[in-house]
């Protein structure tokens, strides 16, 4: 038997996991722009290396058993009605919403349009131009900016590819100075250039970026690894903007709900939980709410269960590929120290395969 209706907003990580959860036990719909899921684990890889161009997508046709996909854009969710709103003007009901669309990553993993052919020549294009380039810039030395640089510097090996970072070290965000260095030292070991303390931004030129100092760097190819954008905006445009914080992160209580209400949730990149925003935060998340959201649809009166509260985590493994065959993995131990693991766990991990047979079981294929 299932109890009422669940509307999971967004396809990512985390609603795939709580959709997958209260899948058999509530009508789930998921709803996503896309139409295949996106591996975004995999997405700097596949904008790199022609082989990896299709491997991010998976189909969502067998995620579920009992609910349903549906391939559409949210543009609102009526409280009122209790009903979520998509731009074909379809009406979805709703005892329970949960917001999961996420955050919007700078280029190459970004998911480009709403279709598999449109992402597959958006990667094709930088795969082109990464291949003819003379000198790649990749700005920002955060996890996704160091993972980005090694994939170029391996697959050209004959360009000139240079890594600017605002910070003082690599990584400083995860707070081991260790594994900036060991990361400085992998690229300028492979004839990377690592500059630090250098905030970038364009040129008066087409093809020249300036530092803080106003130092000049010529480059024919640019990323852009320095940040997220919580997708956020169709709530604001949908009289809800009073559910977002300055960030445009939707504001959730200890329970993951929305703004007081009992029947709306957010949960992964989208919401304010935690500053840590990587995918095991976004499917904890997603288990405690699908949790809460079990409790808040099976039991009532004196036999209601109490919801469970989300603590949020501020210290988790991050691994960072250095290609497939190396990179290093930072692992917390107790007494705040964080330990600094090599090429060995990291490939085993997540280097080699993006953990893409891992996704790939859980939207109900094979591993292969």
């Amino acid at each position: 038997m299932r109890d009422g209706d669940v509307v999971v907003i967004g396809g990512g990580y985390a609603g795939v996991r709580l959709a997958k959860r209260l899948d058999g036990i509530a009508r789930v719909t998921l709803v996503d722009r896309k139409e295949v899921f996106f591996h975004r684990i995999a997405s700097l890889r596949a904008g790199v290396r022609p082989e990896w161009t299709v491997t991010p997508f998976i189909p969502y046709d067998r995620l579920l058993r009992d609910g349903r996909v549906v391939a559409g854009k949210a543009v609102r969710v009526d409280t009122v009605e209790r009903q979520v709103v998509l731009a074909t003007g379809e009406r979805l009901p709703y005892d329970v919403v949960v917001i999961a669309t996420g955050a919007d990553y700078p280029e190459p993993a970004r998911f480009t349009g709403t279709t598999t052919e449109e992402a597959a020549k958006t990667f094709a294009a930088h795969q082109r131009d990464i291949a003819t380039a003379d000198h790649v810039l990749v700005v920002g030395g955060g996890p996704s900016g160091v993972e980005l640089s090694a994939e170029v510097r391996l697959a050209r090996p004959d360009a000139r590819v240079t890594l600017a970072h605002a910070g003082p070290v690599l990584l400083d965000s995860t707070g081991s100075e260790r594994a900036g260095r060991r990361a400085r030292a992998w690229l300028e070991a492979h004839d990377v250039e690592v500059r630090l303390d250098s905030f970038m931004s364009p040129g008066v030129d087409f093809g020249t970026y300036r530092d803080a100092r106003g130092t000049v760097l010529e480059a024919d190819l640019s990323f852009w690894a320095t940040g997220t954008t919580p997708n956020t905006l169709w709530l604001r445009l949908g009289g809800h903007g009073d559910w977002l914080n300055a960030s445009g992160q939707v504001k959730v209580d200890r329970t993951l709900r929305v703004g007081g209400r009992s029947d709306v949730f957010a949960v992964g990149d989208v919401n304010d939980a935690t500053e840590l925003k990587i995918t095991p935060v976004a499917l904890a998340q997603a288990d405690l709410a699908a949790w809460n959201i079990r409790a808040h649809l099976t039991s009532s009166g004196r036999h209601r269960k109490e919801p469970r509260l989300y603590r949020a985590v501020h210290r988790t493994p991050l691994i960072v590929p250095f290609g497939p065959a190396d990179g290093l993995t930072m692992l917390p131990v107790p007494g705040g120290e964080t330990a600094v693991l090599g090429g060995r766990t990291t490939v085993l991990a997540k280097a080699k395969t993006l953990m893409t047979p891992y996704m790939r079981r859980q939207l109900g294929y094979t591993a292969t």
